[in-house]
Parts: structure tokens; C-alpha cells; sequence
């Protein structure tokens, strides 16, 4: 059977392996033990969870949605290549049209490929921004419990 003790052990050193806690240092200014220190981890680790609603644990597996990006320009290839053939056997010239309808529908797809690109990219700095901005949240909420329970926080 496990104990408690056990536990707790596990629980607080997945704790200090978040990115989250690995820029505070927590002193015991009140003789506090180490069996003490270790308690008050956890309670003011579930406390600045409750506060912020970020748990440090869990923030790798988060990531911002992406768009699909690849094949933009074949599709675009190809859809350009039907309009201009429908258009060109107006015309009178089906190949000529196709090729024509091609190469353009090449160059909008790449545009289309672009545009994606650049969201994706803007959604992860959106991401990256909003979880900096959670982890410092709970950071000084996790502060704010220890220096209530008599601790230094560097």
C-alpha cells in the first residue's frame, strides 16, 4: 500500500518540474520543517490553482488550433485549369484557357497558403502570450500563499 507521504512526495516533485514554479525559490523564514514546507506546497499549489484558474501541470498539453495548410496551390492549380477551360471553349480555345485558368489558380492557392500560414503563426503568439500571462498570474497567487504562511519568495 502506499502512503500518504508517498503521494504528496510525487504530487510536489511534478509540482517543481513545471515551468511555472522553476523561477520561485521559497525559503523557510519561520523555522518552518521540511515536512511542514512541503505541506504548504500543496495546499498553496491547489489555492493558486482555485484563484487563477491555471494549473501548471496540464499547460504543455494545451496548444492553439491550426489551419491545414499544403495543397493550396494544386487545388488552385486545378480549379483555375476547369474555369479556364470552360471559359476558353467559349472563347474557342480550351487549352489555352486551362493553362491560363492554371497558372493563376497556382498563384491565388499560394496566397491562400500564405494567409494561412501567417494565421497560424498569429494564433500561436496569441497562445504563447495568453499562457505567459496565466503562468505569472498563478505564479504570484502561489507567492502571495507562501509569504501568508510565513515564507520568503525570491
Amino acid at each position: 500500500m502506499i502512503s500518504k507521504s508517498i503521494i504528496a512526495a510525487a504530487v510536489v516533485t511534478s509540482i517543481f518540474s513545471t515551468e511555472a514554479l522553476a523561477q520561485l525559490v521559497i525559503y523557510p523564514a519561520k523555522g518552518q520543517s521540511a515536512a511542514q514546507q512541503q505541506k504548504d506546497e500543496g495546499e498553496c499549489y491547489a489555492w493558486a490553482k482555485g484563484q487563477t484558474g491555471y494549473d501548471p501541470a496540464q499547460a504543455t498539453q494545451a496548444s492553439a488550433p491550426q489551419q491545414a495548410v499544403g495543397g493550396e496551390r494544386l487545388r488552385g492549380a486545378a480549379r483555375g485549369a476547369l474555369g479556364g477551360a470552360a471559359i476558353g471553349a467559349i472563347a474557342g480555345d480550351t487549352g489555352k484557357g486551362a493553362a491560363i485558368g492554371a497558372v493563376a489558380g497556382t498563384m491565388a492557392g499560394g496566397a491562400r497558403q500564405r494567409q494561412k500560414e501567417s494565421a497560424n503563426q498569429q494564433a500561436a503568439a496569441q497562445q504563447q502570450q495568453s499562457t505567459a500571462a496565466q503562468q505569472e498570474g498563478f505564479q504570484k497567487a502561489y507567492a502571495a500563499c507562501f509569504e501568508g504562511k510565513g515564507y520568503t519568495v525570491k
